[in-house]
């Protein structure tokens, strides 16, 4: 049966991790050599135009997850310190209050298409929502392995857009169920075929035919619940304490204030994203198209706000929830070429699209969770530095055990630059 924790993990070799990993996971050692093979060549130009060689991040492992019941391992890539750790703690102090719930909606994505010079715009909608059934079919007509697997167009809408620079125009919005893929090519394609029949329909010229990553019809909401007595903190800072009721109190005041004001929005759901990207890259999918939606859907109000809410329950315990736009596949794409993200999946052991956003989304919850209660107690810096400080180590030429003394020593004098840790390191020689 797989287990999340692992206690101990940070201090074992590379090697040792990796061995624990696949205990825990019921995985054979061979089934993640992918998170130690370089890219092949071959495979790399053949994902893009004009490859000269490969570029590698840290893949490291998120512990303690337990999402809707279940025991959870996940690879997060990502370069930034304290991410893994921050998301690892966060995801333990979630275990106490039975872990993440989380919910995902069917996989529709919208595909658009853009219909200028019609006479009449009202009328014109009326007639394309009259021939909608025909329309449908029309566009289910066509082969495609999506069909084969249940998915397929599911509705179609109409908006007008009454005033922009080019005056008023329509778009058509086809609903296309997706199922397990991330559903650009297959989306792009469905409105394609239907771009004749719309301009027929019309008489209008049908201009821009892709789908939307505003993906508001495929979301992904995650849950947690910290009893209050687990958030009693004690810093290293001073050795100040922070009672539970202080720490949670000051997670919903840094939240108010992200809720309240965009410029702190945008570092507080850059936070989210930390978490939600190093998994949405791991596993090959499209991190771009997830950061669009994510930031549109923050907006969707008129005004840029958070993603998440954090409040507390009638018996004092923080409750968090985060809602987000999520199209994430594990079919086609980079996600069946690249071995990392194959491996990736296998480790994680999803079945579906859904279960992987549902997992991806309380990645995104635990590290906003890491973020506000730093924010909210010692500061965003300490952790965050002490970790940086390895890499500034290893800047100025520290290698081995060195690495690990020369950052202490950086840490401690809340000093972390190269030049001054190229001095420490000059007085350990």
């Amino acid at each position: 049966m797989t287990t999340s924790r692992i206690p101990g993990f940070y201090n074992l070799t590379l090697a040792e991790r990796r061995a624990k990993l696949a205990d825990a996971a019921g995985l054979s050692p061979f089934e993640l050599t992918p998170f130690t093979s370089p890219l092949a060549s071959d495979v790399a130009s053949n994902m893009v135009e004009n490859a000269v060689g490969t570029f590698s991040l840290p893949l490291g492992i998120a512990l303690n997850f337990i999402v809707n019941g279940r025991e959870t391992l996940i690879p997060m890539v990502i370069e930034e310190p304290s991410v893994v750790a921050g998301v690892s703690f966060m995801a333990k102090l979630a275990r106490a209050g039975g872990g993440f719930t989380a919910t995902s909606t069917e996989p529709l994505m919208i595909g658009q298409l853009q219909v200028l010079e019609v006479e009449d715009a009202e009328k014109a909608a009326e007639r394309i929502l009259a021939h909608k059934a025909e329309l449908l079919t029309y566009v289910d007509a066509a082969e495609s392995s999506l069909k084969s697997r249940g998915g397929g167009a599911r509705d179609l809408e109409v908006r007008i857009i009454p005033e922009s620079p080019i005056g008023k125009f329509l778009v058509v919005h086809l609903i296309y169920d997706v199922r397990d893929a991330m559903g650009a090519n297959a989306v792009n394609t469905a409105c394609e075929r239907l771009a004749p029949r719309i301009e027929t329909i019309t008489g209008g010229r049908v201009h821009l035919k892709i789908l939307s990553n505003l993906t508001d019809r495929r979301m992904a909401k995650a849950t947690c619940m910290i009893p209050v007595k687990d958030l009693d903190f004690v810093a290293q800072v001073a050795n100040l304490r922070y009672s539970g009721e202080d720490v949670r109190n000051g997670i919903i005041e840094a939240w108010a204030f992200a809720a309240s004001d965009p410029y702190r929005a945008a570092t507080h759901n850059k936070g989210i994203m930390n978490g939600v990207d190093a998994v949405v890259i791991a596993t090959g999918n499209d991190w771009r198209a997830i950061e669009a939606g994510a930031h549109a859907y923050a907006a969707r109000s008129g005004k840029y706000t958070s993603l998440s809410v954090w409040s507390k329950d009638g018996e004092g315990n923080l409750v968090g929830e985060l809602a987000m736009p999520l199209a994430v596949g594990i079919v086609g794409g980079a996600t069946k070429v690249h071995p990392v993200a194959q491996a990736a999946i296998k480790l994680m052991n999803v079945k579906s699209a859904g279960e992987l956003a549902e997992i991806i989304v309380s990645v995104g919850l635990a590290q906003n969770l890491a973020a506000l209660r730093a924010l909210a107690t010692e500061g965003i810096q300490r952790g965050h530095m002490s970790l940086h400080a390895r890499q500034v180590a290893i800047a100025a030429g520290a290698t081995g055990e060195l690495i690990e003394r020369v950052a202490n020593q950086l840490a401690a004098e809340k000093n972390v630059r190269v030049d001054r840790a190229a001095e420490i390191l000059k007085g350990m020689a």
